[in-house]
């Protein structure tokens, strides 16, 4: 499970593993028609950002993420994720096994 520290009332520190992007993708799997847009979107965007370095955040599609989290982290103004590079390729790998079933529920292509 996610561990979440609070800094301060404007700071978190979110600590994830390979077993939180697991839930994520179980989540996903779960509700396709629901997570399509993160599903296509964490698919085709993470490439861009060398996998690792990709923000949930960037094109909106943090519903997976926030669902594993159990918590808002927009609610602070700034977070840090650290995270193991197994989180974003297995995340990866889920995504991409998804991709072709959530094209048939959101079949626009994420804008650059």
């Amino acid at each position: 499970m996610a561990e979440i520290t609070i800094v301060d009332k404007q700071t978190i520190k979110i600590g994830v593993s390979l077993k939180d992007a697991i839930k994520m993708v179980t989540e996903a799997s779960r509700d396709i028609p629901l997570y399509a847009f993160d599903i296509i979107t964490i698919y085709e965007k993470m490439p861009v950002f060398e996998y690792t370095y990709f923000c949930f955040y960037a094109y909106d599609s943090a519903t997976l993420f926030e669902y594993m989290l159990d918590i808002d982290p927009k609610q602070y103004n700034s977070f840090s994720l650290d995270a193991p590079d197994s989180f974003f390729y297995a995340l990866y790998g889920g995504m991409a096994a998804l991709y072709e079933q959530a094209k048939q529920f959101h079949p626009v292509a994420i804008e650059e």
